[in-house]
């Protein structure tokens, strides 16, 4: 017997469906004890050191179906969510090797985070994250 939808006739009283809990992608496992900031001190900790300038940088090329998808799209109005996607994901992975510089340096931590994108030619465009790895430990 199919099961109805709740509240239709025929549906068999069971368990409410359990909601999934977030689980960041596997990638991303190792920077749980990781901090990264855009400010250039962070409230309660001390920097104990200083390693310098740490980059994350990806250059993407353009999917020409996928532009012109996205040419028609915004003549209409509304977001462009294969574009969206695309960004996040690149986003996230500048944000993975930058912070994979600074472990390998020997840093707990990022301050002074940014973001900087920049078109290369009509089909490139670059993104990188950088900002400064340091070691940090609790005031107190």
């Amino acid at each position: 017997m199919s099961q109805q939808p709740y509240g239709q006739p025929g549906y068999q009283q069971g368990p409410p469906p359990q909601q999934q809990q977030y689980a960041p992608p596997p990638q991303q496992q190792f920077q749980q004890n990781f901090l990264c900031v855009t400010t250039n001190d962070i409230p309660g900790y001390r920097i104990d050191a200083v390693y310098g300038e740490v980059f994350g940088l990806t250059v993407r090329s353009r999917n020409a179906f996928s532009q012109m998808g996205a040419g028609l799209k915004s003549m209409f109005g509304g977001e462009l969510k294969g574009m969206t996607k695309a960004l996040m994901d690149s986003r996230n992975e500048v944000m993975q090797r930058m912070i994979q510089e600074a472990i390998n340096r020997g840093a707990n931590a990022i301050v002074g985070m940014r973001f900087d994108t920049s078109e290369m030619g009509d089909v490139w465009t670059e993104i990188c994250a950088y900002g400064t790895a340091v070691t940090i430990s609790r005031q107190g």
